[in-house]
């Protein structure tokens, strides 16, 4: 399809977009945001028409999971990741956060630490600190502006007795790697020697450059033996995260109970019965939305590289592996935080996610939304980059 449809979110209730206009009131005239982590694209024609059928003869009341919605999660896990799973394992939830807290609450006890690789997706530190845990960090190793794992920093986390669970973010969010298979083995063999728990976000497993793949850490032989469960969803995807639905993976039939358990104590009982329909039509008819939108990624990436070389090449950009979520460096400007945040409404009137809130590595960092028109990404790359040369100019 053809990227060029704009679609205008402006008081239709988006997060994104209001939440920037509630933030900086009046500022926000012309001011465009790559922040939150939802895209501003047309959803796949398949699934709006698909939503249409459905309703002509849904009641929307309780619903769980059917046989067939079942039947397209176990399709697309073995088709497009290559991963066998039975239909008993799947667990709905509103969403990967909300799974993220029942998992804190279901398998750590106040006070023990979990394990979380920084600069990180900011709900892992709150899924932590808001139920009385502690957060233990584990830094990625910056090289050459991509990042790897500190595996001996690892083992000395997870050795630790009062450690109870590591989160992985996979693919990683902010940072776009897509972990080798050698690297989420070594994490794997890791959490198993010292009877860790290991959660993996895998939500943006389907959101690969080409040129990488992307293994789920459940599917290697390492996790066999381990405590494991894999949180998923379609809506990072299929971009379909007000319809809050999730599926969550755990092999285990007790550590799969604890969960549900958990869940009756805070009242998540139920999911939404158009989040279900939207998961089982996306999974059966949407594939090829999905491998155009990762075409547009890629375009959109690579955009951004060239742009920058030639136009702002003090502005480091990190590479991009998995994600629509581009990391990028401004440490040269000289800014405090703040001041960085301040500076890109003012000067180039755009609104990114702060690297700082993904934790104190990401300070002097800003996460840039891809999931756009190339037209629009190409006006904030202009507005950008003449903002940027302006202050370096007078430095």
């Amino acid at each position: 399809m053809k990227w060029n449809q704009a679609i205008d979110r402006t008081g239709t209730g988006s997060y994104k977009w209001d939440s920037m206009a509630k933030r900086l009131g009046e500022q926000t005239q012309g001011v465009y945001p790559f922040s939150v982590a939802d895209n501003d694209l047309p959803v796949a024609k398949e699934l709006r028409k698909g939503l249409v059928q459905h309703l002509q003869t849904a009641v929307l009341g309780y619903t769980g999971m059917t046989a067939s919605y079942k039947h397209a999660v176990v399709d697309w896990m073995k088709s497009r990741h290559d991963w066998t799973i039975d239909p008993s394992w799947i667990v709905t939830s509103p969403g990967v956060v909300t799974a993220l807290y029942r998992c804190v609450k279901a398998f750590t006890q106040p006070g023990e630490g979990i394990v979380i690789q920084t600069p990180v997706y900011p709900p892992f530190f709150h899924a932590i600190e808001d139920s009385g845990r502690r957060v233990v960090s584990n830094p990625l190793i910056a090289n050459n502006a991509s990042y790897t794992m500190d595996f001996d920093d690892l083992e000395s986390k997870l050795a630790d007795p009062h450690t109870s669970m590591m989160i992985l973010c996979s693919p990683h969010n902010p940072v776009g790697r897509v972990w080798k298979t050698d690297e989420l083995n070594r994490v794997l063999q890791l959490c198993r020697q010292y009877d860790v728990v290991l959660v993996s976000d895998e939500i943006h497993f389907d959101l690969v450059r080409p040129g990488f793949s992307h293994t789920v850490a459940a599917s290697l032989s390492e996790s066999k033996g381990g405590s494991l469960i894999t949180l998923t969803a379609p809506s990072k995807t299929f971009n379909i995260a007000g319809l809050q639905c999730a599926n969550i993976l755990i092999e285990d039939p007790v550590l799969r109970q604890r969960f549900i358990d958990e869940g009756s104590k805070d009242g998540s009982h139920g999911i939404n019965a158009l989040g279900l329909a939207a998961c089982e039509i996306a999974y059966t008819r949407c594939e090829p939305w999905l491998n155009e939108f990762l075409s547009l990624i890629d375009a959109n990436h690579r955009t951004v590289v060239e742009f920058m070389a030639l136009h702002c090449p003090q502005i480091i950009v990190t590479p991009l592996e998995g994600t629509y979520l581009q990391w990028l460096n401004f440490r040269a400007l000289g800014l405090s935080d703040p001041e960085l945040e301040q500076f890109l409404v003012e000067k180039a009137q755009l609104v990114l996610t702060p690297g700082i809130d993904f934790g104190p590595e990401g300070s002097g960092f800003m996460r840039m939304n891809l999931g756009c028109m190339p037209q629009v990404l190409q006006e904030g790359l202009v507005r950008l980059a003449k903002a940027v040369n302006a202050r370096l100019t007078c430095l």
